[in-house]
């Protein structure tokens, strides 16, 4: 039933960022929604031109999205979120689904500031639901029920990983996931430099350590292995990992990368509070 219920619904987007366009790109590809059930607002044609390209309606009109959706996705500027669901609230309906990409705004915030009856969800991507290998994890407000947790899911699951959990979960995915994507962008360019510093060109150098990347990653999500485990199976007694394990533990990179998971959760709260 979510199944038939997600080919045949109505989606909009208020904003048309990258994320957004993202999110779109791996419902497209798996064929959850039809691109002409698709319809994005934004202010200007600067993002719109490539949702048009792949099939979707676009509209300059917020109130327009409303109207033709049923399945809403809040994906504006946090400062500019309270101003436009102002503008929203008169035309969302108790059959609307409103579900909120923007950073830093609560749940309570959203339910504060739209009808009463509104289902709302909170959802937190990543960067890499561009490429549909994102991790969500998304919350559900007091009138959303299992059927619309269900259908959310189903549908973003094409985009990537995409969890269920407390909202108070969701500061710390943007440390861990979020912001996370960072750290390692940061890794694999340190990885790909040691080995140009040993002689090795530094395109295939960054090509193999992207490959290096991924197939650990692979690993990790398909063993169910705890790293540690996946660890110790590479170091063999006396051999080269160990020797390279030694030095990053003198460089202390698992207390550096806890700190910066904590510093990044620990903003996320505070934007939530300004």
């Amino acid at each position: 039933r979510v199944a038939m219920e997600a080919s045949e619904l109505w989606v909009g987007f208020v904003g048309a960022g990258r994320m957004a366009g993202g999110l779109v790109r791996g419902l497209l590809q798996a064929g959850k929604v039809p691109a002409s059930n698709i319809l994005a607002s934004a202010p200007s044609d600067k993002n719109l031109d490539a949702w048009r390209e792949l099939g979707c309606r676009t509209t300059h009109c917020n109130l327009e999205v409303v109207h033709r959706s049923t399945l809403v996705f809040l994906a504006t500027k946090p400062h500019i979120l309270p101003g436009v669901l102002e503008e929203l609230r008169p035309a969302v309906g108790p059959h609307h689904i409103v579900v909120s990409l923007v950073a830093g705004v609560t749940i309570q915030t959203l339910q504060r500031l739209l009808p009463p009856w509104t289902k709302v969800l909170r959802i937190m991507p990543n960067l890499p639901c561009v490429v549909q290998a994102g991790a969500m994890v998304f919350s559900r407000g007091s009138n959303a029920g299992d059927e619309e947790a269900t259908l959310l899911k189903s549908l973003l699951s094409s985009c990537g990983l995409c969890e269920e959990v407390p909202e108070s979960y969701i500061d710390i995915h943007t440390g861990l996931s979020g912001s996370g994507v960072a750290y390692v962008y940061l890794f694999a360019e340190a990885l790909a430099e040691g080995a140009v510093k040993m002689g090795m060109p530094g395109a295939l150098a960054s090509r193999i350590a992207a490959q290096t990347l991924l197939g650990a990653a692979k690993m990790l999500l398909e063993t169910g292995e705890h790293p540690a485990k996946l660890r110790g199976d590479v170091c063999t007694p006396g051999g080269t990992t160990i020797y390279a394990l030694h030095q990053l533990e003198k460089g202390a990179l698992r207390a550096t990368v806890m700190d910066a998971v904590e510093a990044a959760t620990n903003r996320a709260c505070d934007m939530a509070k300004d």
